[in-house]
């Protein structure tokens, strides 16, 4: 049997971290029948890199370099490139040289998909990612230290493409969408964590992304002097999510914010109102102010609108060939008759002065 694959079946089977706490694992080899793991040279090995992811998490890199060249002088049959590959951006990234050793590990990830390493070396580039995306600068040309938050955002996607629906996947999204809030980039935010509820779904990370999609669209409002659809994009997220899981929506206090959003769209519409009063259009301004007050009538918006409201304008009639000849003739035959001498009509500027 080859060695991928005696290694692909261990680690399907049992897990790295399963192998690394249980020496009495067993395994069928077609040829040679139950054999425990521990027994085995390709077992020994898987079990000596799950101690070795391990010692990753301890940030000592130093001694992780020194353990992996161990590794690889106890198991010179089993050591391959991938090894070799593994050591190589382990040195770099004892450096601190954070930009270089992404590149090392992505490289690690995309030309060896089935080495036992994987794990480990996903885990490093996954790191590499969240300190850019906290902060941390990369070097550019041995001098300036530049931010690297896209290049943050660029690794957290690569693992989560790479990485299918495994934790580690959803982890590099929910990183990447946390950090794009803090940065107000919050449309950005929305769609990070639009793809979370469409690849989880169900349980806690399918309920938490539904409810931060409408966090998202509703920071992302800036004011009445625009457009207003993510209002009522984030209301309607934000309806689901009382409706599926009500008691936690009541320990978030989510009708309350609810009714914000019902008090943003009414002044939105209020605010147009203002402007055609403003521009002396008092018509339009009236209309706004109506609509304000049947579809929000139980806002604090609805009351100013209220009180900006008075009667209502008589409708500007658009003046017509037929409409001037008629209102022509009136005139001649109040002039005719006298009408115009006998009750005191006003002339066309509306004056109720008599002519002498």
């Amino acid at each position: 049997m080859k060695m991928a694959v005696w290694f692909s079946v261990l680690i399907a089977a049992f897990g790295l971290p399963a192998l690394a706490k249980e020496p009495q694992t067993w395994v069928l080899d077609p040829q040679s029948g139950w054999q425990n793991v521990s027994d085995l040279p390709q077992g020994q090995y898987l079990m000596a890199i799950a101690r070795l992811k391990q010692q990753l998490a301890s940030g000592k890199s130093d001694e992780v370099v020194a353990a992996l060249e161990q590794l690889k002088a106890d198991f010179p049959d089993l050591a391959g490139g991938d090894l070799d590959a593994f050591i190589e951006a382990e040195k770099i990234y004892a450096k601190h040289d954070l930009g270089k050793a992404g590149k090392g590990y992505k490289e690690f990830l995309d030309t060896w998909p089935d080495s036992p390493l994987q794990p480990a070396a996903m885990e490093r580039y996954f790191s590499i990612g969240a300190a850019f995306l906290q902060g941390q600068k990369r070097t550019f040309l041995k001098v300036l230290r530049l931010p690297a938050f896209d290049d943050g955002v660029e690794i957290m996607r690569h693992i989560a493409d790479k990485a299918g629906n495994s934790p580690i996947a959803l982890r590099a999204l929910q990183v990447t969408a946390e950090n794009q809030e803090r940065r107000k980039q919050f449309i950005e935010a929305y769609h990070t964590w639009a793809e979370i509820a469409s690849r989880w779904p169900t349980g806690p990370a399918g309920r938490d992304a539904l409810l931060r999609m409408g966090t998202a669209l509703h920071a992302s409002y800036n004011g009445p002097q625009y457009d207003s659809s993510v209002l009522r994009a984030a209301q309607i997220y934000f309806e689901d999510y009382i409706q599926r899981y009500p008691q936690i929506a009541e320990e978030l206090n989510l009708a309350e914010t609810l009714n914000t959003i019902t008090e943003q769209l009414a002044y939105k519409e209020y605010e147009v109102g203002l402007y055609y009063e403003r521009v002396g259009k008092p018509q339009a301004a009236y209309l706004y102010y109506r609509k304000v007050l049947e579809q929000w009538p139980n806002t604090s918006v609805a009351q100013m609108a209220a009180e900006r409201l008075g009667p209502a304008p008589e409708p500007l009639v658009k003046p017509t060939f037929r409409r001037t000849v008629v209102h022509a003739t009136e005139r001649l035959l109040d002039n005719w008759f006298g009408l115009k001498l006998l009750f005191g009509g006003g002339d066309e500027n509306g004056s109720n002065e008599t002519q002498s």
